[in-house]
């Protein structure tokens, strides 16, 4: 696969970006301190030595800048009475429609940032992209819907309510590398839509794609509604929990870095949680499912992004009258998948963001065959620069780290059951339940399985990999899992609280509220919605 930088196509060249700016209180400040580089995995010539490429670098912010932004997020909040959580719905919606309007102008750089940077294939980082301007807009339409339907005035009981959804405050925003752009702002855009402040902070890998977006970030809100960071988490996130400004936590990681994140804050009965974390989805192929289909959505499922994605197939159990087949049809299937740099047409798999991955997974690797397993394919742990070939690992047993741990990369374990309840006590003993792949066609044995799946993670894919969209649908998950639901109309609720205004059914009040409706001078207590 090697590629030197001249044969690169010049479409998809990028030029170092050396991000020199940060975003506190709508002003862009120019850094003047250390620095930290930015490196691709994706390894380029460079005097005769095939080296990372560097891409770039971004300033190394610490407890001054990460103490101002927080300052700047709880000040334009203002205890709920800033402008921007008392403006009203119309005037918030233009606002993102700016930014969304500005975002368009710099998709090309975005999707070229998100194949450097974390290795994703072209058509997935360009559908990333439209991606997220679609739920961006969805999320706005959503949004219309709601106040549409909170324009009313319900009674009970000889009260009359108003009824609508309030902001929570500021906002702590992390987002994930391996889907820097949309699920970050799956996380950001219905927090600020709702009426929150922010800080945010981009991921470690997919950082500088970040950076083509703070002018309109700028230019789209006030001063103080959006303030964005770069450096590494603990040095920006750990000082900001501290200070107890934080009313919600907006995370899309790993469920230690969210407790870690918690336990610095000083009132923690106060902080709400928004938490995408890690899963261990399984695929369940029953005697009877269509092996084509199970091998080809399964190969979808494990290795989709390398396999980099919480809502990943991390472990398949296959009866154990049609394993050998399957593993079979499944280890050929993966040897066929093609290999190669992010921009190649047909590329399945690509080098991997995270410059450690490829030693953790061949650890896997190793401890699975020093326990007992196979590796079923041919190419498997075969190893070029910062990637590794998919291993499908056979037969595996509970002891295996490849059992126990969210792999996040290209290794498969696969296990054989006897019994349905083998797989099913499984899932019951494990930490996590976010979705599971079901694979069979009688409605005998499928009917009471889903009725036990359902309580047990909260998505069950009937013939399909796991995957999070279409983006309307909800996304969440059980245990350790997640905490709160996203999705274009839930993350709306999730970033908002009920709040109400009550008046008794007598006259004094019913003039006073018909008075505050015809003079239009309350943002809240009105009936107009917008078409």
């Amino acid at each position: 696969m090697k590629q030197l930088t001249s044969e690169i196509p010049n479409e998809f060249r990028v030029e170092p970006i050396e991000q020199r700016n940060y975003l506190i209180n709508g002003k862009l400040f120019n850094w003047k301190g250390e620095t930290a580089d930015v490196f691709s995995s994706i390894q380029t010539e460079v005097n005769g030595e095939r080296k990372p490429t560097r891409l770039g670098s971004i300033p190394s912010l610490g407890e001054e800048e990460s103490l101002a932004a927080v300052d700047a997020a709880h000040q334009a909040y203002e205890r709920g009475q800033g402008l921007w959580p008392t403006m009203n719905v119309a005037a918030r919606i233009k606002c993102m429609e700016t930014f969304v309007e500005k975002m368009k102008e710099k998709r090309e750089l975005i999707v070229k940032l998100l194949m450097w940077e974390i290795g994703k294939n072209y058509p997935d980082s360009q559908k990333e992209f439209d991606r997220t301007v679609e739920y961006i807009i969805d999320t706005i339409e959503d949004y219309k819907t709601m106040d549409r339907e909170s324009a009313k005035f319900y009674k009970e009981g000889g009260i009359h309510a108003h009824i609508r959804r309030g902001p929570l405050g500021v906002v702590l925003c992390l987002g994930p590398y391996n889907y820097p752009l949309n699920e970050t702002f799956c996380l950001l855009i219905p927090a600020l839509i709702m009426g929150n402040t922010a800080v945010f902070k981009p991921a470690k890998h997919g950082v500088l794609l970040i950076t083509p977006l703070l002018e309109a970030f700028q230019e789209s809100f006030p001063a103080g509604v959006v303030n964005i960071l770069f450096g590494r988490g603990r040095a920006v996130a750990t000082p900001i929990m501290k200070t107890g400004k934080v009313d919600v936590l907006a995370l899309i990681g790993h469920s230690s870095s969210a407790n870690a994140l918690q336990a610095l804050h000083p009132k923690q009965n106060r902080l709400r949680l928004v938490l995408g974390l890690e899963a261990k989805n399984p695929a369940i192929i029953l005697p009877d499912a269509d092996l084509d289909l199970a091998v080809s959505e399964c190969i979808a499922g494990t290795l989709s992004f390398n396999g980099q994605r919480c809502t990943a197939l991390k472990v398949i159990y296959v009866h154990e009258n049609i394993a050998e087949t399957f593993n079979r049809k499944y280890a050929e299937a993966v040897d066929a998948l093609k290999f190669g740099l992010p921009w190649e047409d047909g590329v399945n798999l690509t080098p991997l963001p995270e410059p450690s991955k490829p030693d953790y997974i061949q650890a896997l690797i190793d401890d699975a065959q020093a326990k007992g397993a196979e590796i079923l394919n041919e190419k498997g742990g075969e190893r070029y620069e910062n990637f590794i070939w998919p291993a499908v690992l056979f037969p595996v047993t509970k002891d295996m780290n490849v059992y126990k741990e969210e792999q996040f990369g290209p290794v498969v374990p696969v296990l054989t059951f006897k019994h349905i309840d083998e797989p099913l006590d499984d899932m019951a003993e494990s930490n996590y339940g976010q979705q599971v792949s079901l694979f069979g066609k009688d409605v005998k044995t499928l009917a009471p399985l889903i009725d036990t799946l359902v309580n047990l993670v909260c998505r069950v894919n009937l013939n399909s990999s796991c995957q999070r969209g279409p983006d309307v649908y909800p996304f969440t998950g059980r245990k350790d899992s997640a905490v709160s639901t996203l999705s274009v109309h839930d993350a709306l609720r999730s970033f908002s609280i009920r709040t109400f205004v009550a008046s008794k059914d007598n006259a004094y009040n019913n003039a006073i509220l018909q008075e505050l409706l015809d003079t239009k001078k309350s943002n809240f207590v009105s009936t107009d919605y917008l078409l």
